[in-house]
């Protein structure tokens, strides 16, 4: 069936997808293509082909062997492979249809009659060959929607994978980010510590008040505080990390790594390669199509239909006989069926596909300007976090410097112990904000690589090309 599609994205889809080249003519997808971006709006960089195989950037052998633990015995993605496979004997069966059918049956039976008394033997079988022709192609568009159903769950699979690859190498980020804020809870502990020692000795000397040891020792305990909380932080996302690879979740899963700076540019491709790179997208096309199929189906219901059955059998009183050359007997039947009145069924199950098949319409766009809008914003926001990150690693430095010179001034009794609480805030918040706007990058580096339907692994077999 011929769509009218308006909106000039799903165009560009049509002239992309090989599989669905006479959708619109060449002159509709000229000017659908004009109307497309050439390139995405927050791009600072050349439009270079995405790069896959992104994972091999990390260059640790702990987090690959946690991603090829997580695909071989997350739940999850075991439940989408059988899902696959499902759909896959769902393809067979329905393509079974457009074959003949060969049955075998056969009935044995033994009666009495009382008048006069007599038993009676009766034994009959029947090899029927039967095969409906598929006249109006009917069969057909049955097969085609459920080798498209089958094509879209594949395309799902892979999109779980992707995804399930990105929230693990996340989640072990996430883990070494939280072991980098324990570290500086845990130093800045320390740091309370000598604090009150210098303290509590100068107020023995009468040289602090009560009030500069009280606050010094609040800040201490606030800092054990934090300690406690980001421990059960750091052991909830190493739990986390663990489920995601289909193990128990003990929280003992030991990860010793750096949070890298990723600064180096990623080749974003051009907006149309989007279409034929991201599994999503094919998955979410290839319902759409289905839809079609289905419609196409349910179309055909309403048409006459052909059946041809030929029947090879015999009846004897004893079972020794069947088939006995002599006695076989045969017949040929064709026949042709066609509804004439269902109190509207047919039509109303025709209107219904018809209206899935606009209502999947509005959801394979959805998904595409979703797509869309998820590298916009992942770009929008890497280039958000390099400033961020880079004005906050100044922010660092001048806070240690300035705490660590209010508190050589209150010694000096030049600023109150308030300064010096002040300052140590402000030295707090820059260092454990460089670690969140580290880890962010990295996060945003892989949501990025997944918005863009690169490969973690190996390269896409989509092909760019009509």
């Amino acid at each position: 069936m011929i769509w009218q599609l308006k909106p000039s994205l799903v165009a560009v889809s049509v002239l992309l997808l090989s599989a669905c080249s006479n959708q619109l003519n060449r002159t509709e997808r000229a000017q659908d293509i004009a109307n497309t971006p050439e390139l995405w709006q927050q791009a600072t960089t050349s439009a270079l082909k995405v790069e896959d195989n992104w994972l091999q950037q990390l260059e640790n052998p702990q987090v690959f062997f946690l991603v090829e633990q997580a695909l071989a015995n997350n739940q999850q993605i075991l439940q989408s492979g059988y899902d696959v496979a499902i759909k896959q004997q769902q393809l067979i069966a329905t393509g079974a249809a457009l074959w003949p059918s060969l049955d075998l049956s056969t009935r044995t039976n033994r009666s009495k009659d009382n008048r006069p008394v007599s038993y009676n033997n009766a034994s009959s079988a029947n090899l029927t060959l039967s095969y409906e022709i598929d006249l109006w192609g009917k069969l057909s568009d049955a097969q085609r929607q459920a080798n498209l159903e089958f094509l879209a769950e594949q395309a799902n699979f892979e999109q779980s994978k992707q995804r399930l690859v990105g929230d693990v190498v996340s989640g072990w980020f996430n883990v070494i980010s939280a072991q980098k804020l324990l570290a500086l809870y845990q130093q800045r502990e320390k740091n309370a510590e000598q604090n009150l020692a210098i303290i509590e000795s100068g107020y023995r000397q009468g040289l602090n008040a009560a009030l500069d040891v009280y606050l010094t020792r609040n800040e201490l305990n606030t800092e054990r505080s934090r300690i406690a909380g980001q421990k059960a932080t750091l052991n909830q996302a190493i739990r986390t990390l663990e489920r995601l690879t289909g193990d128990y979740p003990k929280g003992a899963l030991a990860v010793d790594a750096e949070l890298p700076l990723l600064d180096k540019p990623i080749p974003l491709g051009l907006p149309s390669e989007l279409i034929t790179r991201k599994p999503s997208l094919i998955a979410s096309w290839y319902q759409l199509l289905s839809t079609d199929a289905n419609l196409a189906y349910a179309h055909k219901q309403r048409f006459p239909s052909l059946d041809l059955s030929a029947t090879l059998g015999d009846s004897t009183d004893r079972v020794s006989d069947l088939f006995s050359p002599s006695s076989l007997a045969w017949s040929l039947v064709g026949s042709i069926s066609m509804p004439l009145f269902d109190a509207g069924r047919l039509k109303a199950n025709e209107e219904a596909a018809r209206l899935a098949v606009l209502s999947q319409e509005q959801n394979y766009l959805a998904s595409l300007y979703d797509a869309f809008n998820d590298v916009e914003q992942a770009i929008s926001q890497e280039q958000s976090l390099q400033q961020r990150y880079q004005a906050t690693l100044k922010a660092q430095e001048n806070a240690i410097a300035a705490e660590q010179l209010s508190f050589e001034q209150y010694q000096s009794g030049l600023v109150t112990y308030t300064t010096v609480l002040d300052a140590q805030d402000r030295s707090f918040d820059a260092q454990s904000s460089v670690i969140e706007i580290k880890n962010q990058l990295i996060i945003n580096r892989i949501n990025l690589h997944i918005a863009l339907g690169g490969d973690f692994s190996q390269p896409t077999n989509a092909s760019t090309e009509q």
